[in-house]
């Protein structure tokens, strides 16, 4: 069977697996890898590998048994070096092995963001011991964040009122952080008004954006999120400026083509650098209802090449997401139907992964309404109303 291109996913999750059917609609052909078997994305697939991202001889063997058109990293811990090398072979990595190497570690995107290319970020420094997190947060001031430079979905990250909660922080960074490195990065808390992720697509046209995404976080994780959030033009205008100032400083060797989720904190109408992930991001689950076509549509026609025309509007609409609260890998769902006999304007999508733990995302409610906070409600009621029951 003849496909538009073959891709290489390295990462299963859930935004991988509606990657995946975007991708697949379009044509491709989709191999999906990631550390365990039945990951989200893998159920969706063409093919699957199992084997650990930062397993650079794994990595490497499945991309030449595949010989994939494009090789697209969903997860920020990955052996980067080898995607590299891959790339220096002649593989396609999307959007660019630089784009993975440097969004990898927090450390190296915010010494882009804030040496290189003077966006405004916080006061920050980094630390290896706790010796050097007391020094960092003398220089942050309290309250400080601390979290891993490289971890994923906020795990590791702490917020610390004053210097009796640094041992704990950092105990806590240590245990969740990714990778083989130990070493955080000490933050000041920015007292914002609200924080946005800013969808931004770099396409073979040129940049586009997508309406502006609030989200809530708790444990430093997404818990719910709206589209589109209320921005001053000064200030939406500023992050426009800003991200596409860094999307373009990503490229590298690769041509740097697909969808970034660049966050901000917004107060009044200063607007802050946070983060970005060069691929689809969490808080964009909201589009699958709001927008024509989903960040994660955007994404497949931007890395193939595909016209993206100009930018998407929204509807009001909100997600939340539904939580489980254990270990387990025998599990049920109840109360999908009273979800969605709540309002005919709610959907659910569950995730499909085939164990639990304390605070992994197993499916969101999405929603629309005559307003944002309509819809926020919405989305809130329909994922409460979802259980999960543990066997």
């Amino acid at each position: 069977m003849a496909h538009i291109a073959t891709i290489l996913l390295l990462g299963s999750g859930e935004l991988g697996r509606e990657f995946t059917i975007s991708a697949k609609r379009l044509g491709a052909r989709v191999i999906a890898c990631d550390a365990y078997a039945g990951a989200p994305a893998m159920q969706v697939a063409d093919a699957c590998e199992v084997f650990s991202m930062l397993d650079g001889d794994s990595l490497r063997a499945a991309a030449l048994r595949h010989r994939p058109d494009l090789i697209v990293p969903e997860i920020e811990a990955i052996r980067t070096e080898v995607l590299a090398e891959l790339e220096a072979e002649g593989f396609t990595v999307v959007p660019s092995a630089r784009a993975a190497q440097l969004t990898m570690n927090r450390d190296a995107i915010r010494e882009l963001a804030a040496n290189e290319l003077g966006l405004v970020t916080s006061r920050y420094r980094y630390a290896s011991t706790i010796d050097e997190v007391e020094a960092a947060a003398a220089h942050t001031g309290f309250p400080c964040v601390i979290k891993p430079v490289m971890s994923s979905s906020g795990k590791g990250q702490s917020r610390v009122e004053d210097a009796s909660g640094l041992q704990e922080a950092w105990d806590y960074a240590c245990a969740n952080m990714r990778g083989d490195r130990a070493r955080v990065i000490v933050e000041e808390f920015v007292a914002f008004d609200y924080e946005i992720t800013l969808l931004t697509v770099r396409h073979r046209g040129g940049i586009a954006f997508c309406p502006p995404i609030g989200h809530r976080q708790e444990r430093g994780d997404y818990r719910e999120s709206w589209q589109p959030a209320a921005m001053g033009a000064d200030a939406l205008a500023a992050a426009r400026s800003m991200a596409e100032r860094i999307v373009m400083a990503l490229e590298g060797q690769g041509r740097g083509w697909g969808l970034y989720g660049v966050e901000f904190f917004v107060r009044g109408e200063e607007v802050i650098f946070s983060e970005l992930s060069p691929r689809p991001h969490d808080t964009g689950m909201v589009t699958l209802v709001s927008q024509r076509l989903s960040q994660f549509d955007l994404h497949a026609r931007a890395i193939l090449g595909l016209p993206v025309h100009g930018e998407e509007a929204a509807s009001p609409s909100a997600s939340a997401v539904i939580l489980a609260d254990r270990h387990s890998s025998a599990f049920s769902y109840d109360g999908l139907a009273q979800a969605l006999a709540i309002d005919p304007a709610i959907d659910v999508r569950i995730f499909g992964k085939p164990a639990t733990r304390p605070f992994r995302r197993m499916g969101v409610a999405l929603a629309r309404g005559a307003d944002t906070d309509k819809a926020r409600d919405l989305a809130m009621k329909a994922a409460a109303m979802v259980r999960i029951r543990y066997s």
